[in-house]
């Protein structure tokens, strides 16, 4: 990682360029689809209340090229709190160039040093790509499905 990157966490006048990444990432994804309003509304929960979790944002010199978001929830199984990743994401001209693994060590660190007893996350089903970059980490298959039921406003 070159030396004018750091990580660290995300601030509310983040917020246009979170929005920003999330876009691109759900614009990727077949289960969502990109609505800023949303993304913000979602984003700015996160940021307001710590309690809820956390978001990690990459940076360079000039702007936020990544970002990692936890969320904070209790599992009854683990008997404690655990973490719930989503949007993992590095802007597309910096891909390919370890800025993921980076921001992925830096939140199992984070879980690690807060004392959380597990990290969750959702990949899509079909890609192999994304299931590789997590289980060449230590992460393995559930043999849990997830289910969703969607409330429209």
């Amino acid at each position: 990682m070159h030396e004018s990157i750091r990580i660290e966490p995300a601030t509310l006048d983040d917020l246009p360029l979170l929005v920003d990444l999330l876009e691109d990432l759900f614009s990727m994804e077949a289960d969502f689809v990109p609505n800023r309003e949303k993304q913000e509304r979602g984003l700015r929960l996160i940021l307001e209340q710590p309690s809820r979790g956390r978001i990690f944002v990459l940076r360079n010199d000039h702007r936020v090229i990544g970002m990692i978001n936890l969320l904070i929830t209790i599992s009854t199984a683990e008997g404690g709190f655990v973490l719930l990743m989503e949007d993992v994401v590095v802007h597309r001209d910096h891909r390919g160039q370890g800025y993921g693994s980076a921001l992925l060590e830096h939140a199992i660190k984070f879980a690690r040093e807060k004392n959380f007893l597990r990290i969750t996350l959702l990949t899509d089903r079909d890609n192999q790509a994304s299931k590789r970059f997590y289980l060449s980490r230590g992460f393995v298959e559930s043999g849990m499905v997830p289910l969703r039921m969607l409330f429209r406003d």
